[in-house]
């Protein structure tokens, strides 16, 4: 894959320029007209992204929607894979193979308390996910993805700043009885079974049963200390639904879904940050032998997956969920209820310090309950106007239980706790006025009243009688007997606070949408979940708000064989929660707080071109221009000022997605299909400081799938992702104590797939 990278400006240009061909490319598809056939049309598309169905063409905000189709020929199995089929997107793993961290725009969460919860507000079928700890989960039996840009307050349960992710689950048909089954087998002894079946009892009774299992025999890396790989994977997921539509005016639907995941999770490559050589400069990836940590250890081998891990990576996820969604038509409007409800539990093991010895290992245990409840009333008239007001309640509580090790180092244990209980409570509404045929005013807003309360901190437990690390942070004398209270934090927050759009939608043709909006966001405070060793650190961050200043277009040309949509927006941005750090003692530890203010500047286009019977050209570009102010930060001697101009962390400047998909008839009821994508990412920050080595390097990604189908509804596949083997950093981090990780992405994979449909 090196051989690629010379060619990244030529290629990123090359994705400008199928924008611009998209574009100015009349002539040069199918004939204007109705001598165009529908089969080389661009498929009309429907969200729900402003809670009614709609034409995709019709909303005046930047949504991309990913159908079923999709999703399943380019293997979009988790959050990680939206990067390579959404402009402006970035997924990164906060540890290796887990907890993914998706930023919008350069709006992301950044930091890994189970206590937070996401920038982008992820909705399972309309439930808001409240805890970071919930973001790792595998998608199967969809209708679509929908990713909306830009803060998303006036019509959603949670409010956001980055965005909202709507993973909307098939739903229940009373059309009739149909199925599917696959099978997959893959590299790295991967197999993975699906199956979904939907039973149409009677014209008012409908069934849907799916479900998922994925055995990965081998992981990605290899741990050398212990002889073997790790990162296996042992899942199985389920999920039942029910569809009643009593009469005309009614519709309820159930669903209740499981999943059990008893996998493992990878490890971080290992570097050290002290000479080991006079006048060595560390981290040095080149020559690692001359950077040590505390312990003079280093790791020589170059492989990103030959890992020097001694400890066994056990994930565990027991989740059970129900959602109940009911329509009532009253008449004028249309009711809608959605209760949610969630109970949650994980745990993994994780080597923080990624070495042979015990300086930084923690056992996370995570247990979240959440109930939601949202009542939305719609109705008006096309010709007048359109409205829609709701009510939202959430209450979630996340406990957390980390007994940390820190042996080698420090010669003790710790254990981190936390108790947080949220409830949220909102009253929002929208309505879009129809000042004429053409030209709609939106106008929406939103009021939310939200209490927290976190009872938790660090304790040193003490257990051989002679800890150093209450010492160096300046908590006990040494030698004296423990346990000893690091940090502790009992308090509570209220926030309230105001959201609202305004935008104007102009429509000169059928095809064609002009749009301009302003809309304000705000993601509430909260408390980080972490080790600390002063309560200080565990003092709450302030609500962030994010006001968005966007214009936008959307149309189809050439008698609709070519769709563009393209938006550019300007963010200004205040107090932004990220990470940080503080001294205490000896030591610097990470905090969470706030960054006075930033701003965002960018653009988002997407193009489909249907050139030819059978051929789809598809293409995305997002560009972005991010800069953090000034804050204060933790320093070798005491606290220092960060003087404003660093990037936002996760936020590449290019990022390009585009994909050629070719299907023809073969013999008989035969049809053959290869499609090729490719997706590009600039250069990228890990975190605030914008620290040299803690960033991630220009990358290019290459997937492939070529298949063989038959109208009974057999179909034979091969595939492969990450085509090139590339590697590229995901995260990185630098504990400050002589070590660091760096983690990297899956690499090459390739398999087949069998599948059959029943209708």
């Amino acid at each position: 894959m090196t051989t690629m990278r010379g060619f990244g400006g030529r290629a990123t240009l090359a994705g400008v320029s199928l924008l611009a061909l998209g574009a100015a490319a009349p002539a040069m598809a199918q004939p204007a007209g109705p001598t165009a056939s529908a089969a080389t049309q661009v498929a009309e598309v429907i969200v729900t992204a402003q809670k009614r169905e709609e034409r995709l063409l019709d909303v005046g905000l930047a949504v991309s929607s990913l159908g079923a189709e999709t999703l399943r020929t380019q293997r979009v199995a988790t959050t990680t894979d939206l990067a390579s089929q959404v402009p402006n997107v970035d997924v990164k793993e906060n540890i290796p193979g887990a907890q993914a961290i998706v930023t919008v725009r350069g709006v992301g969460l950044n930091d890994f308390s189970s206590t937070n919860n996401s920038t982008v507000g992820v909705y399972i079928d309309d439930v808001f996910l409240a805890s970071f700890a919930e973001m790792d989960f595998n998608f199967y039996d969809l209708g679509r993805i929908e990713v909306l840009k830009g803060p998303q307050g006036t019509l959603y349960g949670r409010n956001s700043t980055a965005g909202a992710i709507n993973v909307i689950s098939a739903a229940p048909s009373l059309a009739g009885n149909s199925g599917m089954i696959s099978a997959t087998a893959g590299n790295f002894g991967r197999y993975e079974g699906e199956a979904w079946a939907n039973f149409a009892a009677s014209d008012q009774l409908a069934f849907r049963v799916s479900g998922k299992a994925i055995k990965q025999d081998e992981g990605y890396w290899f741990a050398r200390p212990l002889g073997r790989d790790i990162g296996r994977q042992d899942i199985l997921l389920g999920r039942a639904q029910l569809l009643w539509q009593p009469s005309a005016a009614t519709t309820v639907k159930l669903k209740i879904e499981g999943e059990k995941d008893r996998s493992e999770i990878g490890s971080g490559k290992f570097f050290g940050t002290i000479p080991a050589v006079a006048g060595a400069s560390c981290p040095n990836f080149a020559n690692p032998a001359v950077c040590v940590d505390s312990h003079g250890f280093t790791d020589t081998n170059p492989d990103p997956f030959s890992v020097t891990t001694k400890h066994e990576a056990p994930y565990r996820v027991s989740q059970t969920n129900a959602t109940l969604h009911v329509d009532q038509d009253v008449g004028f409007a249309k009711l809608s209820s959605v209760t949610g409800w969630i109970n949650f539990k994980r745990s993994f093991y994780t080597d923080a310090d990624a070495a042979p010895t015990t300086d930084a290992e923690f056992n996370q245990n995570d247990k979240v309950r959440q109930f939601t409840q949202e009542l939305r009333l719609a109705g008006g008239s096309a010709d007048k106007a359109t409205w829609l007001v709701g009510a939202y309640y959430s209450w979630d509580r996340v406990e957390t239980l980390a007994p940390g090790f820190l042996h080698d180092i420090f010669n003790t244990n710790v254990q981190i706790t936390s108790d947080q209980k949220t409830e949220s409570k909102a009253l929002f509404g929208q309505v879009d006025w129809t000042l004429t045929p053409q030209l709609k005013l939106v106008t929406g807003l939103r009021y939310t009243d939200e209490d927290r309360s976190y009872v938790g901190g660090t304790t040193d437990l003490n257990p051989f009688g002679l800890s150093f690390l209450c010492f160096a942070v300046g908590a006990c004398a040494l030698g004296a007997p423990g346990p000893h209270v690091l940090s502790f934090q009992d308090a509570s927050i209220h926030d309230q606070n105001w959201s609202w759009r305004v935008g104007l939608n102009y429509k000169p043709a059928d095809d064609t949408l002009v749009y301009a909006t302003v809309a304000k966001g705000t993601k509430s405070g909260g408390f980080f979940n972490g080790i600390t060793t002063n309560s200080f650190a565990l003092a709450p961050y302030e609500p962030e708000e994010l006001t968005d200043y966007e214009v936008g277009v959307k149309t189809q040309l050439a008698d609709r064989t070519i769709q563009l949509e393209a938006s550019a927006f300007w963010y200004d941005y205040k107090d932004l929660q990220t990470q940080t750090f503080t001294n205490v003692g000896a030591v610097s530890l990470i905090k969470l707080s706030n960054v006075g203010k930033a701003t965002v500047k960018g653009i988002d286009a997407q193009a489909t071109w249907l050139p030819a019977r059978g051929l789809t050209l598809t293409a995305g570009l997002g560009l972005l221009d991010t800069e953090l102010g000034s804050f204060r930060t933790a320093g070798p001697t005491g606290p220092i000022v960060v003087p404003k101009g660093n990037k936002l962390p996760n936020a590449p400047d290019v990022s390009f997605n585009g994909q050629a998909r070719y299907a023809w008839p073969l013999m008989g009821d035969w049809t053959a299909a290869v499609q090729a994508g490719a997706h590009y990412s600039s250069k990228v920050f890990k975190e605030a400081l914008n620290t040299s080595y803690l960033s991630a390097g220009s990358y290019w990604l290459v997937d492939a799938r070529a298949s063989v189908a038959s109208t009974n509804g057999w179909e034979l596949a091969v595939w492969g992702k990450n085509l090139g083997d590339e590697h590229y950093v995901t995260q990185a981090t630098d504990d400050g104590l002589g070590m660091g990780y760096r983690v990297f992405n899956a690499p090459r994979t390739y398999g087949v797939s069998v599948t059959k449909r029943f209708d």
